[in-house]
Order: C-alpha cells, then sequence, then structure tokens
C-alpha cells in the first residue's frame, strides 16, 4: 500500500436547491449536493500500465468527498436518496485515469458514507479544461429503477482541470427530481434487495 497522497489544489462543494420547476412551486426544495476535488496527475503526459495509485487515492478522496456532499445537505447519511460519481481529466490526462479514479475502489467510501448503497453508482468521465461543465448522473442508491430519481447535476469548476490535474466529484441528493410523474418503479415499491428493483 503506497503513502503516496494526492497533491490537492482545491475542493468545491456546490449545492443546488430546487424551488419551482415550469410552473409548480415544490412544498419542500428538492436538493443535490457535489463535492470536488482538484489535484495533480502524476501519469499526466505519459502512459503508465499500472495504475493502482489512482485507486488508493480515490479511495481516500472518496470517503473524504462523500462525506462533504453529504454534510452540505444537512442530512444524516441514511436520508440521502441519490448518489453519483464523475472524473475530468485535463490534456495531459486519458479517459482512462478517470476509470481508474471511479471503477474499481470508490464505491466503497461512498456507500459507507451514505447509509448503504445497493445499486450501481452511475459515472461519468471526460478530458475537458478550465470551466468545463460535466453532467454528473444520479438514480436512486438502493434500488437503480426507481424512475423519479433519474437525474443528473451538471458540475463546472471555475479553473480546473489544468493540463497535469484531475478532478474527481461524488454527487448526492435529498430526494428525486421536482414534480416526477412519468411513471416506472415508485420509491415506496422498491424491495431495495438487488439495487435494481
Amino acid at each position: 500500500m503506497s503513502t503516496n497522497k494526492p497533491r490537492i489544489r482545491k475542493i468545491y462543494t456546490i449545492i443546488e436547491e430546487t424551488h419551482s420547476d415550469g410552473t409548480v412551486q415544490l412544498d419542500k426544495p428538492s436538493r443535490k449536493a457535489a463535492a470536488a476535488a482538484v489535484f495533480s496527475n502524476p501519469f499526466a503526459g505519459k502512459y503508465q500500465e499500472d495504475l493502482s495509485l489512482l485507486y488508493e487515492w480515490s479511495e481516500q478522496l472518496g470517503e473524504m468527498l462523500t462525506q462533504k456532499a453529504v454534510a452540505a445537505l444537512g442530512v444524516e447519511p441514511a436520508k440521502i436518496h441519490s448518489y453519483g460519481k464523475g472524473a475530468i481529466a485535463g490534456g495531459k490526462g486519458e479517459l482512462e485515469h478517470c476509470a481508474a479514479l471511479m471503477h474499481p475502489a470508490l464505491g466503497k467510501p461512498m456507500r459507507d458514507n451514505v447509509g448503504g448503497g445497493k445499486a450501481l453508482i452511475p459515472s461519468t468521465k471526460k478530458l475537458g479544461f478550465p470551466g468545463v461543465a460535466l453532467d454528473v448522473p444520479l438514480h436512486y442508491k438502493d434500488a437503480a429503477f426507481v424512475r423519479s430519481h433519474f437525474d443528473a447535476m451538471e458540475v463546472r469548476l471555475p479553473d480546473a482541470p489544468r493540463d497535469d490535474e484531475l478532478v474527481l466529484i461524488v454527487a448526492v441528493t435529498d430526494s428525486g427530481r421536482p414534480a416526477a410523474r412519468v411513471g416506472g418503479l415508485k420509491l415506496e415499491d422498491a424491495m431495495k434487495e438487488d439495487g435494481l428493483r
């Protein structure tokens, strides 16, 4: 196990509250929060076969970012409804660097800090530049087919990523979409056994 730690330049925490959607005024705002870490990419501009260092970093960052996102909503971890993750590599990075951050090891620290989570965590990745937008996909943490929670949160950092940087993002919600009404599996009917239904 490496003792190397990511060299973090910035951490952002973003809260989005929806009070109305179209003509519908909500009794209670629908809230989303994202926490993002901007850090140096140790493999910028060079090919590296073994990306396990990024797996390790994702565990450290994943715990911290998930805790920050949950804290931003001011709810207990068990009250989190949906989750999602995203990563951006700067111009000297690769999509595979994003994959290494998100896929082998990030799930456990996220689930540990949202009161469970049986469903796969939806994800997205891209190469980008400072200010690029990333739509982080979201769905219900215990049953991915709960249609009222199919959603996304746009995350945009004004000064990241630089060419030699990576951005890792964790997003959570305290509810589904505002005024959801397109049918499908309802939250109250979800079995929460297989991560799907």
